[in-house]
C-alpha cells in the first residue's frame, strides 16, 4: 500500500474527517486530501504528527512493504522520549544502539517474544546509562540552574 491508501485507511478506521485530522496535525484540510490523493508528501514534522494522530508508525506510512501499522511503535515512542530528554544527538545515539542489537537476530531463532524482551532491556540500560551520565558529568553549577527551575 502506497502513503496516500494508508494515510486514508487509518483516518477512516478511526472514523476521523480530512478536516479533523488536519485540526489535529495542524494543517488545511485541503492538505490532507493531497496526501490522500497522492499529490504531496508531509515535511518531516508534520508527518511525526500524522503518525501519531493516526495511531500508526512513521515507518508503517512511508516504506510500502509495511504492512503492520504498529510495527516498530515501541521504538518511535522510545526515540521520541529520548530525543525530549537527551536531544538530537542522544536519539542518534539510541536509534544506532537499536539498530545494532537488532541486527543479532538476523537469521536467529529466538521467537518474538524474547526479541521484545532483549529489545526492552536495551532501551532501559541505554536510559539508565544516560542519566548516570548526566549525573557524573553535569557540572555542580549546571545541576544548581536544573534543580532551581525544576
Amino acid at each position: 500500500m502506497t502513503f496516500a491508501e494508508k494515510v486514508k485507511d487509518a483516518r477512516c478506521a478511526l472514523g476521523l474527517t480530512q478536516f479533523a485530522l488536519a485540526e489535529r496535525v495542524g494543517v488545511t484540510e485541503r492538505t490532507i486530501n493531497g496526501y490522500e490523493k497522492g499529490r504531496g508528501f508531509p515535511k518531516q514534522y508534520a508527518l511525526k504528527k500524522i503518525a501519531k494522530e493516526l495511531g500508526v508508525t512513521v515507518e508503517y506510512l512511508v516504506v510500502d512493504e509495511v504492512d503492520d501499522p504498529k510495527e516498530n511503535l515501541d521504538r518511535e515512542i522510545f526515540l521520541e522520549h529520548v530525543q525530549k530528554l537527551y536531544g538530537r544527538k542522544g536519539a542518534e545515539e539510541a536509534a544506532a544502539l537499536l539498530t545494532q542489537t537488532t541486527a543479532l537476530f538476523a537469521g536467529g531463532t529466538l521467537d518474538d517474544e524474547a526479541k521484545e524482551i532483549f529489545l526492552q532491556s536495551i532501551m532501559e540500560i541505554f536510559m539508565e546509562s544516560k542519566s548516570k551520565a548526566r549525573e557524573k558529568f553535569t557540572p555542580k553549577s549546571r545541576k544548581r540552574e536544573v534543580s532551581d527551575s525544576a
